[in-house]
C-alpha cells in the first residue's frame, strides 16, 4: 500500500514538473528604449521612457490613455514590475479587450486598493477580490506581477505568491493587451521588464 502511494506521489511530481517545463520562455515586449511593438497614441503626452522604465503620467486635461500591444494574443503569460508614483494611481492590465482588466492601484468605485483583482466592465464591478494583496504589496517600491490568461481563466501572482484564480463569463478568445492610465486622475505609474509569452 505504501509503495503504491509512493509511486503515485512520484507520478504527480513528474506531471507537475512536465507542466512547468511546457510553459514557453517569456520574451521582452518592451525594449526599454521606445514603444516599438506598441500602438503609441496620437499626440502622445502620457507615455514616456527613461532608463528602461515606462511611465504613464496624466496629462493636463486628465483624458487618460491605453497603451495597446501591436500583437494579438489568445492564451498568454505576462510578467512585469510596477511601481506606484505620485497621485492616486488607478491603473491596470486589459486582457484582450477593454472589458476585462486586472487592477493596479486604487479603485475609483471602491475608493481603496484593489490591485490584482479583476474588473469586468460589463458588470461595472469586481466579481472577486484578490487574496493577501495587502500583506504583499509594496506601495513605495517595485512589485512583480505575473498574469496568466488561459481561455476564460485568469491567474495572478504578486511578488511570487498566487493571489487570484478567476473564471470570466465574458472573456473573448483573442485580442491585444493594454496598459491603462485612467482618466480623470492625476497620477503616475511606472512599468519595467515587461515580458510575455503565448501559451500552447
Amino acid at each position: 500500500m505504501k509503495q503504491g502511494i509512493f509511486i503515485l506521489l512520484l507520478f504527480c511530481i513528474s506531471l507537475t514538473t512536465n507542466a512547468q517545463t511546457l510553459e514557453p520562455e517569456l520574451q521582452k515586449i518592451f525594449n526599454g528604449k521606445d514603444l516599438s511593438g506598441w500602438q503609441e497614441p496620437q499626440n502622445n503626452i502620457w507615455w514616456t521612457i527613461h532608463d528602461g522604465v515606462l511611465s504613464a503620467t496624466s496629462g493636463p486635461e486628465k483624458k487618460g490613455s491605453i497603451l495597446w500591444t501591436d500583437k494579438i494574443y489568445k492564451d498568454f503569460i505576462m510578467q512585469f514590475d510596477f511601481r506606484f508614483g505620485k497621485g492616486t494611481v488607478d491603473s491596470g492590465v486589459f486582457i484582450r479587450s477593454d472589458n476585462e482588466q486586472i487592477q493596479l492601484g486604487i479603485s475609483g468605485s471602491r475608493k481603496r486598493d484593489m490591485s490584482c483583482s479583476p474588473y469586468i466592465g460589463s458588470l461595472g464591478d469586481y466579481p472577486v477580490e484578490a487574496e493577501g494583496v495587502e500583506d504583499l504589496l509594496k506601495k513605495e517600491d517595485w512589485n512583480a506581477i505575473k498574469i496568466k490568461a488561459k481561455g476564460n481563466a485568469y491567474t495572478v501572482w504578486l511578488n511570487g505568491k498566487q493571489v487570484l484564480n478567476y473564471e470570466s463569463d465574458t472573456a473573448i478568445e483573442q485580442g491585444a493587451i493594454g496598459l491603462q492610465l485612467h482618466s480623470n486622475k492625476e497620477m503616475q505609474n511606472d512599468f519595467r521588464n515587461i515580458l510575455c509569452a503565448e501559451l500552447p
